[in-house]
């Protein structure tokens, strides 16, 4: 049982023991970016979103036939098992995705406006949520960031059943889950603190980490100038 969402990114702590290379913290939003915010405190790694829009089988929205990951241009994921189980031609599957591509869009310039997707080729993405039940959106997203050519992929989350864990295992590179109980109901049921955010919190939560990563990058230069002028003024002495 977590407190809340920001206690539940602190105990990831461990993904330190990892020893990842070049780290890029990727929040599935909106429950996931609390959590990955601490995650990217921890790792003092940049934060960006992973924004997963699902495109629903006709008539049934437990299925999934699709998913469009924000991107430029954004990765469209199929989910080919479940399209030939409905018979879908590529001009159903174009119609369908295409509906869901205005909320995709939406989102996008919600949560990040103009700003483009961080890059993570060579580096280790880090996928990280509040929790998973299916894994269906998770898997989206692991597929889609593969495309970007990353060093590896690595899910990070505070809790998800063992059958869903096992699952994510065989798309990611490596899945970090603190708990994972024989039992598994509603994520809210393993929070004692489990509101649904806003958008505008989400938003609120990415410009703190903008602001943070801003300011971090100012104190690094000024200790690099005074080590500059340091090295400059030994220099001098010794001529």
């Amino acid at each position: 049982m977590f407190r809340d969402r920001q206690e539940a990114g602190r105990k990831l702590i461990e993904l330190e023991k990892l020893r990842l290379h070049q780290p890029v913290v990727l929040a599935l939003p909106r429950g996931g970016v609390p959590v990955a915010a601490e995650v990217a405190k921890a790792l003092k790694a940049p934060l960006d979103l992973i924004i997963v829009r699902k495109v629903d089988a006709p008539g049934n929205p437990e299925l999934a036939i699709a998913a469009m990951v924000d991107g430029d241009p954004p990765d469209v994921v199929l989910n080919r098992e479940i399209i030939e189980a409905y018979s879908l031609d590529d001009d159903a599957l174009r119609v369908l995705i295409a509906k869901e591509r205005p909320e995709l869009e939406r989102r996008r310039l919600a949560y990040r406006g103009t700003h483009p997707p961080l890059s993570i080729a060579g580096k280790t993405a880090i996928i990280v949520d509040d929790g998973v039940a299916t894994g269906t959106t998770m898997k989206f997203a692991i597929r889609a960031l593969k495309r970007r050519s990353p060093r590896e992929i690595v899910v990070a989350v505070p809790v998800s059943p063992q059958d869903t864990v096992a699952d994510l295992a065989r798309e990611a590179d490596r899945v970090v889950c603190l708990s994972q109980p024989g039992q598994f109901r509603a994520l809210g049921y393993h929070y004692l603190s489990f509101p649904q955010l806003s958008d505008n919190e989400v938003i609120a939560a990415m410009d703190e980490a903008v602001q943070s990563r801003k300011a971090g990058g100012h104190r690094n230069q000024k200790r690099a100038s005074g080590a500059a002028r340091e090295t400059t003024t030994l220099n001098r002495r010794e001529k």
